[in-house]
């Protein structure tokens, strides 16, 4: 081998460059560790450019500088994003650097379409999270959803489809629950609660629907200034309903007498003498 300068010319060459680059490697982290790349400014804004309802961008980046480490280089911006996206009302964030010191965050909030079973939201994209109720229901009151976990996208989508099904008799759904058996109610603006049971196919609770908003001016009209409670529409070719307008007589529970049959009359033949 010492005798073969090719091998020592390429050896030598060989530990050369691995000096140089561990001089490299060694002086860029020194470079980096300097103080006029430790971070001085994270800026927040919106992902779209939008005004932020709920996130307010002082008290978010003031409750996260905190918790971030390293500098313009060493930060994990990973580790950043998943920060600012465990702050209430954040739904994504995205971060970049700016040159030399600045960490740029764009966050996209959640906006809020109801009530999620107890104490959380379901946002208009379906996704489930834990904000203060107050902050949401600032302006109207918010619908209410129930279902199973794993179910809200598909309760959202039936939410649209019931509010497009009503709107020929202009009710609102307000309530909306999916049993654990997958049966469904739902509680419309005028109070009144409609049961239709599960789904064997994929129009039978559209038809349900479709059979109560052709029958519903005439109940209506029946029961005049009375309100109808609940209606049941799973049964196959009729419905039941409760409303404190139908009242039972007092007399309700008295057994009923027969009523007496009448006697046929006799035809009677008179002859003349």
């Amino acid at each position: 081998m010492w005798h073969d300068v090719r091998t020592l010319n390429a050896t030598a060459s060989a530990l050369l460059a691995a000096t140089l680059l561990a001089a490299i490697a060694s002086g860029v982290w020194w470079l980096s560790q300097r103080p006029m790349f430790t971070l001085r400014e994270v800026r927040v804004e919106s992902l779209y450019g939008m005004q932020l309802k709920h996130v307010n961008e002082l008290t978010v980046r003031n409750s996260v500088l905190g918790k971030l480490r390293g500098n313009f280089f060493t930060t994990d911006l990973d580790q950043v994003r998943t920060t600012f996206e465990a702050v209430p009302w954040v739904r994504r964030a995205t971060v970049r650097r700016e040159w030399p010191d600045r960490l740029i965050v764009e966050v996209e909030e959640h906006e809020p379409l109801g009530t999620w079973g107890e104490g959380r939201l379901l946002s208009v994209k379906g996704d489930v999270f834990t904000a203060n109720l107050a902050e949401a229901d600032d302006d109207h009151e918010l619908p209410a959803f129930v279902g199973p976990a794993g179910s809200e996208r598909e309760v959202l989508a039936r939410f649209a489809e019931l509010r497009a099904w009503f709107a020929p008799v202009k009710l609102v759904p307000q309530q909306l629950s999916l049993s654990s058996r997958y049966a469904w109610t739902v509680k419309l603006d005028n109070g009144m609660s409609v049961e239709l049971g599960r789904e064997p196919n994929k129009n039978t609770i559209k038809a349900r629907v479709q059979r109560l908003v052709a029958v519903y001016p005439q109940l209506v009209a029946r029961l005049q200034e009375g309100r109808i409670d609940t209606i049941d529409m799973r049964y196959p070719n009729g419905l039941a309903l409760s409303s404190a307008a139908l009242t039972v007589p007092a007399d309700a529970t008295k057994p009923v007498k027969a009523a007496a049959k009448k006697k046929t009359p006799t035809n009677k033949t008179t002859k003349n003498i």
